[in-house]
């Protein structure tokens, strides 16, 4: 607080007792106001009405700090001098210094661990113990102790000096071993002997010793047996992929976390350092980062679970398919109540994945509140805005008691468990450390290390810690059922899961009779329109209502103006599913019209593999405002889409190399295809509308008008020829 004669311009305002009110600004009252009539002489009342009645007098109402920078031998240190003015409490005026470090040599440093309470910088022990292995090695930094503690300064042991050091040597070993007691493990016991006596505090002295003791047994016993083979893979003959639907959603959701808990509580923060992490898989560092890579594990056999209970029996029908993908959302669902977000992305990576998203017959027989729910728990994990939702979701529930879902939901939670703790995804952690590790510099130009820099990473450790606190004190119980069926789970290669969708998508229904309807998309209403009843199958244990494909199929939402204006259905007993010929609203043969919800699916044709989506594309014509569709898959580089818009447009295809392809994107924006890249993957889903315009920057509408570019123009010409045969 600002003495008041600085708060208030150095003059005494009316009104104003207190000394603690803080003010920005004042305006002088007007000459006829009571208060400022008191006590004044004709000469003042004469000056006060010469000034201007609205005259505002500002000042910075906040205590003015300086921070500077001082550098010793081999430390700089970030100094902050806060003034402390005179109050009731402190009647004299003085200020308060602060100072933090900013970098610093190896070893000094390690001996700022000794001084940095007295200097004001409380955190300095618990970033340094948390992050010093990025730079320095554990025996290193005791050697360095050990010489200090020999040389204690102070005249003697009852001198102020020693004392003090005394207290901050018992603070930073009794920080260390509470904290980290596996980094004592790898150390020398000779090392500890030498420290244990000079260590001031008993109960230090005996940890250390029985530290000690504990590290030479190991070393005079035999060594241990080399590990014990992996377990043999399990037997693929045994696996059931549809015993999953036996379990409750509840058991499945308990026993993932059940898993995601332990391991969480198990991880050492330190080892999500991105100096570390990155060098994972450098020769010599193979178990380094085991906790990170046991949790890895565990998300991959997950992912892995999902894929194979859904991939693995290519003989069950689609809507058999269906129900285990409504039961892994459920579970995603009861993961998100359960505050599970790790088992949660896992989950829906799995279903987002290629082999899975492909599966249109599938997921045409899905629920369709399964896939509203689907899509509501993907959105959780968008990369918008570098996954702002995740982390302030995360932000929000990290240490709160339950999910925020609505009150049924948390009413049911409350009955399960008093305790409940947030297992978050920890590749956030591992991005924003690994991005922070490449983006800064381990060490200034001087060469002394950016102690800074172990302060951001801290800030990002301390998260991943403080959540690690919500998930000690949780209890599940465990299910031997549902582990044997888990661990029973048979792995697929990239290579297997592909392999496996394909025959799925392009085997034919099993058992099916009769006519099976093909929907022919031509139009998107909206999303709560009426379903589809496709023609459900005779087995009532895996019966859905069926609606239309929603999930796969968001491509024609997004079209404004559509080439057909109904929903087609094409009765041939010969086709199964549509295929792209199908599109053209000529060729099916029109038998009824159904109202359905939305619209084309994405994936090509059967046992063909590659994805597809409409765009709509026009020239860069003075008149170019008519669109063409152009149906586009993944294996079309830009080129192929040229010629074929050119096609469309009535022009010649040859001319494809003069010509480039933008992307129209919202407010105005255009997106430019590379000349020799893959436009469905180059694309952005954010719109559907290209533009084709001759290279060499020509604007629009500078382009002559060429007889030939009139969509219309050869029907108009070769229908006046037809009438001009006929009349003469």
């Amino acid at each position: 607080m600002l003495p008041r004669n600085l708060r208030s311009g150095g003059c005494d305002l009316p009104g104003v007792e207190s000394y603690a009110v803080p003010l920005i600004g004042y305006r002088p009252l007007s000459p006829d106001h009571p208060a400022s009539q008191s006590g004044r002489s004709a000469a003042e009342e004469e000056s006060a009405q010469t000034d201007a009645p609205m005259k505002t007098t500002w000042y910075c109402p906040l205590d003015l700090s300086t921070v500077v920078e001082e550098e010793e031998e081999g430390i700089i240190y970030t100094v902050m001098v806060k003034p402390q003015h005179s109050s009731s409490y402190s009647p004299r005026p003085g200020a308060t210094r602060t100072q933090s470090v900013k970098a610093g040599t190896e070893e000094k440093l390690v001996l700022h661990l000794l001084h940095c309470l007295s200097t004001g910088d409380a955190t300095y022990v618990s970033i340094f113990l948390c992050t010093y292995r990025s730079f320095i090695s554990t025996q290193r930094v005791l050697d360095i102790l050990t010489d200090r503690l020999e040389d204690p300064p102070g005249s003697s042991e009852s001198s102020p000096t020693r004392q003090a050091f005394n207290r901050a040597v018992c603070s930073v070993f009794t920080s260390w071993l509470s904290e980290y007691p596996e980094d004592f493990e790898v150390l020398d016991p000779s090392s500890l002997l030498r420290l244990a006596p000079l260590v001031p505090s008993p109960e230090l002295r005996a940890k250390l010793l029985q530290r000690a003791e504990e590290q030479s047994e190991r070393q005079l016993l035999p060594p241990a047996p080399k590990e014990a083979p992996p377990p043999p893979p399990p037997d693929p003959a045994s696996f059931e992929p549809t015993h999953i639907l036996g379990f409750p959603t509840a058991l499945i959701g308990e026993q993932l976390t059940r898993i995601e808990t332990e391991l969480f509580v198990r991880l050492v923060p330190y080892h999500c350092l991105g100096s570390l992490w990155s060098q994972r898989d450098k020769k010599g560092r193979e178990g380094q980062c085991w906790s990170v890579r046991a949790t890895v594990r565990q998300f991959n056999r997950l992912t892995n679970a999902v894929l194979a209970s859904c991939l693995w029996n290519t003989r069950l029908r689609s809507h058999q398919r269906a129900r285990l993908l409504h039961k892994w959302i459920s579970v995603a669902e009861e993961c998100r109540s359960r505050k599970n977000f790790s088992s949660l992305y896992a989950i829906v990576s799995a279903l987002q994945s290629n082999p899975l998203h492909r599966l249109r017959r599938s997921w045409q027989h899905a629920d369709r509140e399964s896939l509203k729910k689907y899509e509501e728990l993907a959105e959780i994990f968008s990369d918008k805005d570098n996954y702002s939702q995740s982390r302030e979701l995360l932000k929000e529930e990290g240490t709160s008691k339950f999910a925020n879902l609505d009150n049924r939901l948390n009413n049911k939670n409350a009955s399960k468990s008093s305790a409940q703790g947030t297992v978050p995804y920890l590749g956030l952690f591992l991005t924003d450390l690994t991005m922070l590790d490449t983006a800064v510099k381990d060490r200034l130009d001087n060469g002394y290390i950016n102690f800074d820099k172990k302060r951001r990473e801290f800030e990002i450790l301390a998260q991943i810690r403080l959540l690690q606190s919500s998930c000690k004190n949780c209890t599940f119980r465990t299910e031997p059922a549902f582990v044997r069926w888990y661990h029973s789970v048979p792995k697929l290669s990239e290579a297997d899961s592909y392999r496996l969708s394909n025959e799925i998508e392009a085997a034919g229904e099993p058992g099916s009779r009769g006519a099976t309807p093909t929907v022919i998309i031509t139009q998107c209403p909206e999303l709560s329109g009426s379903r589809s009843s496709l023609p459900s199958d005779s087995d009532a244990q895996f019966d859905f209502s069926s609606p239309v494909n929603h999930l796969l199929s968001k491509l024609t939402k997004h079209m404004r103006s559509p080439s057909v204006s109904c929903l087609d259905v094409d009765s041939s007993p010969s086709s199964a599913e549509p295929t792209p010929a199908a599109l053209a609203p000529s060729s099916p043969t029109k038998s009824h019209r159904r109202s359905a919800s939305c619209g084309t699916s994405p994936a090509g044709p059967q046992g063909s593999g590659p994805d597809m989506r409409i765009i709509r594309i026009r020239m860069d014509l003075q008149d170019g405002n008519l669109y063409r569709s152009i149906l586009v898959s993944s294996n079309d580089k830009t080129p192929v889409v040229i010629s074929g818009a050119l096609e469309k447009h009535n022009q010649d295809p040859r001319d494809a190399p003069h010509y480039e392809l933008l992307q129209l994107l919202p407010d105005d924006k255009e997106l430019l295809i590379p000349p020799t890249g893959n436009v469905f993957y180059a694309m952005s889903s954010s719109s559907v509308d290209f533009l084709l315009r001759r290279k060499g920057g020509t604007p629009l509408g500078s382009q002559p008008i060429s007889t030939e570019t009139s969509a219309t123009f050869p029907r108009i010409k070769a229908k006046g020829r037809r009438l001009v045969r006929t009349l003469f």
